[in-house]
This record gives C-alpha cells, sequence and structure tokens, in this order.
C-alpha cells in the first residue's frame, strides 16, 4: 500500500491506495490492524476480485490471505444521531472510539461485529461488519433503536452526494489505474519515505518534477449539473480537463464537481468553464471540502 502501515498500531485504521506498477490506483481501501501480524482490508466491493488478485500476485511474504467477502453485510451507521441509535444496541462504549479505530463486539445481540469509527459521508457515525445470516436481524434492530431519531435508509445516490462535500475521491469516477495519487490530492497517503513500495521510482519523479495536471472542486452559478465525463474549458473554449463527479451540493444549493485540469488552472480562484448541451457554464475553482464554502 501506499501509505505507511508501521504506524499503525492494534485497533487503528489507515486509510490507503493499493499503487499499480505505472503509476495509478488498482484501488482505495481501509487497513485495520487486528494484530502485529494480522490485518484487515476493507475494499470497494467492486474491485473485490481485482483487489484479490493483485495482491495475491505480489505476496512474496507467505503471508496467507483469507477472503469474506461473501460472508460479510456492511452498515454503515452515518449522521449526528448514529451514536445515539447505535449505543441503545452495545455494551461498548462509542463514545470513547476515537476516528479510524475500531473493535469487536456485540451489538444488537449479536456476538463478533467489528465496529468501526469510519464512513465516507463526513457526517460522523460507524460501519458494521456483520455475518450475512445476521445482517437482518441487526438492521431491524438498529431502524427501532433509530425510530427515534428519524433514521432512514439511504442508498448509493444519497451517500454520494455527501462524500462529494467533502472532497472524497470515489474510486471509478476521481481515480482508476490512470491517476496518480498524487495528481488526486493524494499525497498524503503516499509515503514516499518508506524503503519501496508498488510505484515509488514514479511518484518519486512526479513529486520531483510537478504532475501535469490536477483534481480540482468547484462550484457552478447555474443550476445545471456537471456529469462525469463533460469537458472542462478555459475562457478560449479549449479543453483543459475533464468532470469527474458532479452533483447538486444539498448544503450549498449550488451544483458542484470535481475534475482533473491542467496545473496552471488547478489555484483557487481560477475561473474554468464546464460543457453542459453545448453551451460553457462557469464555474469557480475552489479548495474541498466543500462545506468549508459555506
Amino acid at each position: 500500500t501506499s501509505n505507511d502501515v508501521s504506524k499503525l498500531t492494534d485497533w487503528k485504521v489507515q486509510y490507503s491506495c493499493l499503487p499499480n506498477d505505472k503509476g495509478g490506483i488498482v484501488d482505495d481501501l481501509l487497513v485495520y490492524r487486528v494484530a502485529e501480524n494480522e490485518y484487515y482490508l476493507v475494499v470497494n466491493a467492486s474491485n473485490i476480485e481485482k483487489d484479490w488478485n493483485w495482491i495475491k500476485k505480489h505476496n512474496t511474504f507467505g503471508a496467507e490471505m483469507i477472503d469474506v467477502s461473501e460472508k460479510t453485510s456492511l452498515l454503515a451507521i452515518q449522521g449526528p444521531k448514529a451514536i445515539n441509535t447505535l449505543q441503545k444496541l452495545t455494551k461498548v462504549d462509542l463514545s470513547k472510539m476515537e476516528y479510524y479505530t475500531f473493535t469487536v463486539g456485540t451489538m444488537a445481540g449479536v456476538d463478533n461485529i467489528v465496529i468501526s469509527n469510519t464512513g465516507y459521508t463526513g457526517a460522523g457515525g460507524f460501519e458494521l461488519y456483520i455475518p450475512n445470516e445476521k445482517v437482518e436481524e441487526v438492521w431491524d434492530k438498529i431502524f427501532e433503536a433509530g425510530k427515534e431519531f428519524g433514521i432512514k435508509p439511504i442508498g448509493l445516490g444519497a451517500r454520494d452526494t455527501l462524500r462529494l462535500e467533502m472532497g472524497f475521491c470515489l474510486y471509478g469516477n476521481d481515480i482508476d489505474d490512470t491517476t496518480s495519487p498524487l495528481e488526486a490530492g493524494l499525497g498524503w497517503i503516499t509515503k514516499l519515505a518508506k524503503p519501496s513500495f508498488i510505484g515509488k521510482n514514479i511518484f518519486e519523479a512526479q513529486k520531483a518534477g510537478g504532475v501535469s495536471r490536477k483534481l480540482v472542486g468547484f462550484v457552478l452559478e447555474d443550476r445545471r449539473i456537471p456529469r462525469h465525463d463533460y469537458e472542462i474549458l478555459d475562457a478560449q473554449g479549449q479543453v483543459i480537463g475533464k468532470v469527474t463527479s458532479g452533483s447538486q451540493s444539498p448544503t450549498l444549493g449550488k451544483p458542484i464537481g470535481m475534475g482533473y485540469v491542467k496545473t496552471e488552472f488547478a489555484a483557487p480562484g481560477t475561473e474554468i468553464f464546464i460543457s453542459i448541451s453545448g453551451k460553457s457554464l462557469a464555474a469557480t475553482v475552489v479548495k474541498t471540502p466543500f462545506l468549508a464554502q459555506v
């Protein structure tokens, strides 16, 4: 992984990525340290087989690999009332759990559930890793416990607006096998001081010489939504990049997006244009998270 796993201690979680040998990203993931020689990797569901094959190919250390994906369900209980809801269902003191830590305990009467203070919404909360045969039972008890707080089931469309407002990358949109973590603003999880990792020499060269494009956030004044793969233009109508994610921001009440642009257009405050239905609509590059603009 690109991040420094040696910095982890037991029951801590680390955001990272699996770099490929061409300077791109196989996947982004969470690394859980269970013990000194035991780790739990949480990858994107659409990339399970791809990631498994990649890690297996590079497993020259004799590590035992176990895939529990098909046996495991994940529920992400997110938002300011998540802790109030879940605390009803467990003796684990959730208030003592720091961000990016986890434990294994009983939740909703089910033993051996991984309780993780993580989530990809920016809204706070917990992720629960549950045996498939128990997930419906846990789901029902969570919704009963959360009824007084107005808990609601949401899908990935709703989650997408939340992660985008926080400027979090989505694999397959903002990062993929062709994007460098340094281009994507993920230099903070690319620890070049590590002795070695896949792609390190490529990232060192990018760090030294700079990258030709960068992932930026932008806000439109127009009401139309920027969509994936829409062209990003300069004032002269020249293509300078493309949109990777876009949505209506519920908090800002404006369309927001992220996309790669030539580095010279990446500074906050830069005016760019999004090509939508043949029209060039003005947008402004902003720092992420977008919520900082409120």
